[in-house]
Order: C-alpha cells, then sequence, then structure tokens
C-alpha cells in the first residue's frame, strides 16, 4: 500500500470513534433535558437569600437576579437554563445567634417573598407538591422556604406554625450547633438526640405537613427521627458517607433506614462531602484556622491570612461524576423510590467540576443517562421521589389534624 493512503487510513481510524462519542454525549444531554420539560427538577437547598441579605442588604435592586451577578451561582437566566422546576430557598441564620434568631429567620423568609413579587415571570409560591406540579407547567420555578436550623423558632411550637404558615415546608432540626432540643453533627453530644421536647417537635411538623430535614444532625438525632415520625423525611443536602466519612454525610445503615420510612437522600454538592481530597483539604483548613485563632483570636487580619492560604492551596475540585458515584450508591442502598438533588449552591465557596452553578444540573442527568439510567429513574430522582414525599407528608398532616390540635407543650416543661 502507497505509505501516503496508508497514513490517511490511520488518520481517519483515530478520528472517527470521536464524533459518536460526542453525538452520544449531546444526545445524553437533550434527553436529560426533555426530562425536565416534563418533570421538575426539585433542588432540596441553595443559599441565594442568605447571599442577598449579606451581599445587598436584602435588596434586588442592588442585586438584580434577572441577569447574572459576580460571584454568585443563581439567577433567573440560569435557572431557566438548568431547567430548574422548583426550589427550597435556604432560609438561614448561624446557629449561636442566640435571642433574636426567629427575628433573623422571617427576615431571610421576607426575601424569598419579595424576590417572588419582584420577579413574578420567573417564580411564584408553592406549598403542596400539586402546587409544584402546575407552577412547573406554566415555566416558571416554585418556591419553598427550608429553614436552616431549628434554633430559629426559639423553643416555641407557636413560631413553628407561624413560619410553616410563612412558606417553610422543611425545617432542619439543627444547623452546626446544638439546639436546646436536639443534637447537631458538628458539635459535642449534649442530649444524646431528641429530647422530649424535641420529640414534640417532630410531632407537630408531622401534623403541619412540613418536612424533617435531617441534614445537619447528629446520628443520634436521626434514629430518634426516625423512631418518632410518622411522616417520611428527607436530607435536604448530604451525601453518602460509604466514599467520605463527614459527619454531615449518612451512613448506610441509616440510608436504608429512611428508604424503609419512605424519605428522600438529596445529594448534594458540597466538595469536602463527597470527595476524599477535599474533605482532607478542609481538615487541613480547619487547623490553620484554629491556629491562627489560638495565636491572635478572630481578626479581620486572621480571616485574610485564611483567604490567602485557601488562595494558595485551593481546593480540589472533584468532577461531575463523583456526584454520580454517591447518587448510584445510595440508589443501591436505599433505592431508587429515596434519592434527589441538594446542590447548596451559593452557600459554598466551589463546586465540582462540570456543576458550577445552577444552569448544569442537565449535565448531571445526562452523566446518569450515560451510565445507563432509564428515563423513568432519572425522573424519580430529579424530582419526582420529593413530590411522592410531600405528598405522602401531605396526608399525614391532613389525618393528624383531624385527630388532634395544635400542640401547646413547652419546653420548660420537662426535657
Amino acid at each position: 500500500m502507497n505509505p501516503r493512503i496508508a497514513a490517511q487510513l490511520v488518520l481517519i481510524a483515530a478520528v472517527v470513534p470521536v464524533a459518536p462519542i460526542a453525538a452520544q454525549q449531546d444526545s445524553n444531554l437533550v434527553r436529560a433535558r426533555a426530562i425536565l420539560r416534563e418533570v421538575p427538577l426539585v433542588d432540596g437547598h441553595n443559599d441565594l437569600p442568605w447571599e442577598v441579605r449579606t451581599r445587598a442588604g436584602g435588596s434586588f435592586d442592588s442585586l438584580d437576579i434577572s441577569r447574572p451577578q459576580p460571584g454568585l451561582m443563581t439567577d433567573i437566566q440560569r435557572l431557566r437554563q438548568g431547567g430548574v422546576g422548583a426550589q427550597f430557598w435556604s432560609t438561614y441564620s448561624p446557629g449561636d445567634i442566640g435571642v433574636g434568631a426567629a427575628r433573623v429567620g422571617m427576615a431571610q423568609g421576607d426575601i424569598v417573598h419579595r424576590m417572588v413579587e419582584r420577579y413574578p415571570e420567573a417564580f411564584e409560591m408553592a406549598g403542596t407538591a400539586d402546587d409544584i406540579v402546575r407552577i412547573h407547567r406554566a415555566g416558571k420555578v416554585a418556591s419553598m422556604i427550608g429553614l436552616e436550623g431549628g434554633h430559629m423558632i426559639e423553643n416555641s411550637l407557636g413560631l413553628l406554625r407561624a413560619f410553616y404558615r410563612d412558606g417553610v415546608r422543611y425545617m432542619t432540626l439543627t444547623h452546626n450547633v446544638n439546639t436546646d432540643w436536639a443534637d447537631a453533627a458538628a458539635d459535642s453530644m449534649r442530649h444524646g438526640g431528641l429530647t422530649r421536647f424535641g420529640e414534640e417537635v417532630v410531632r407537630e411538623m408531622n401534623r403541619l405537613g412540613m418536612l424533617v430535614d435531617l441534614s445537619h444532625v447528629s446520628d443520634s438525632t436521626m434514629w430518634d427521627v426516625l423512631r418518632v415520625t410518622q411522616a417520611p423525611v428527607i436530607y435536604s443536602h448530604s451525601s453518602s458517607r460509604h466514599f467520605v466519612p463527614h459527619l454531615r454525610n449518612v451512613p448506610d445503615d441509616i440510608a436504608r433506614a429512611v428508604g424503609e420510612n419512605g424519605g428522600v437522600l438529596m445529594v448534594t454538592f458540597v466538595p469536602e462531602f463527597i470527595s476524599m481530597p477535599a474533605y482532607e483539604w478542609g481538615l487541613r483548613q480547619e487547623k490553620v484556622w484554629r491556629g491562627f485563632l489560638a495565636a491572635v483570636g478572630d481578626t479581620p487580619a486572621v480571616r485574610d491570612s485564611i483567604r490567602a492560604w485557601n488562595s494558595a492551596n485551593p481546593i480540589p475540585r472533584p468532577d461531575i461524576g463523583v456526584v454520580a458515584d454517591h447518587i448510584e450508591h445510595l440508589r443501591d442502598v436505599a433505592g431508587v423510590d429515596h434519592v434527589g438533588l441538594g446542590s447548596d449552591f451559593d452557600g459554598i465557596s466551589a463546586t465540582p467540576v462540570g456543576l458550577e452553578n445552577v444552569s448544569t444540573f442537565p449535565a448531571l442527568l445526562a452523566e446518569l443517562i450515560r451510565r445507563g439510567w432509564s428515563d423513568g429513574d432519572v425522573k424519580r430522582v430529579a424530582g419526582l421521589n420529593v413530590l411522592r414525599v410531600m405528598r405522602q407528608a401531605e396526608r399525614v398532616a391532613a389525618r393528624l389534624r383531624k385527630e388532634r390540635p395544635a400542640s401547646t407543650a413547652r419546653i420548660e416543661e420537662g426535657r
């Protein structure tokens, strides 16, 4: 054979396989986007309200999300690109804030309501699973509030009910600090799980139809809730401890119990939770932080030094496949009906490669499709599982409201 022709044939053979692979990747993305037109993608956790509060004093005049804003992972344009059909907007305050926590929680909820009022073409408040379906069909993002930390009810079931009336549809029982009635994952053991009043909080959430969120709580609190609750639970933004021993993740035995409870584990994108290199980076960062604090205390200069350390030692970012690994593992342990998505966008400083902002959700679903997932199972993970949990919680609430009145229990009456 002519050497020149042979060389050309080798070159063609090297090039030809690339086109089908690229075409397959494109077709997976097309399928993912088609799925999100059929069912709402429900994201369990987005911290945009806190960003609006801290960057712009809560003003959408100063931080107009009708267009992309520097440093934000969320805006209307990219929500549409990402096919987001429903969003639990996190309303957060620091767990050690003390008196006034409820005021901050309500102010955070007010940001969500004002966002919906400011951009009615993009958002609508949702209170039920049926609301989500209707709003998604109308081409808007169904918006609900997730109260990130039980400290914000200030030990009052009356305040819990007020938050529900304001649009809160799940409450994370703790943030990183114990409450007076539940232990947090990041704090020392104080109660051994839930106190008697903590059990009453869970029962009242069941009666209201407010989902119990177990992200951030200790393992003992998780087990206590699963013993007490009559409705399915959620994890709004946690991943699997099978891969990374972070206490914010869910161990397999509890994940299996959540499947038996009928709940849903919403896999998060936080690098330190899903990747061992990122987790180890976090441990080193914490050691550096504590060293600075021990030497000179918490000052602006110390914070600048930490930022400089982070810049010189950037967190190793996992790729999108690592998130899919967590999803698949929890599917294998808890069942495909018990896995969802809880990004934590705008609550994290780094993301997995390929999941940089809210526009990238279809890429994750395309990765599942590439791995052989059926359209039906992808739909479950995208949002149908959360809708099922919400409907079940609504049925439980309808029954319990007929059986008993609102609880008047007070924490002072016994722990």
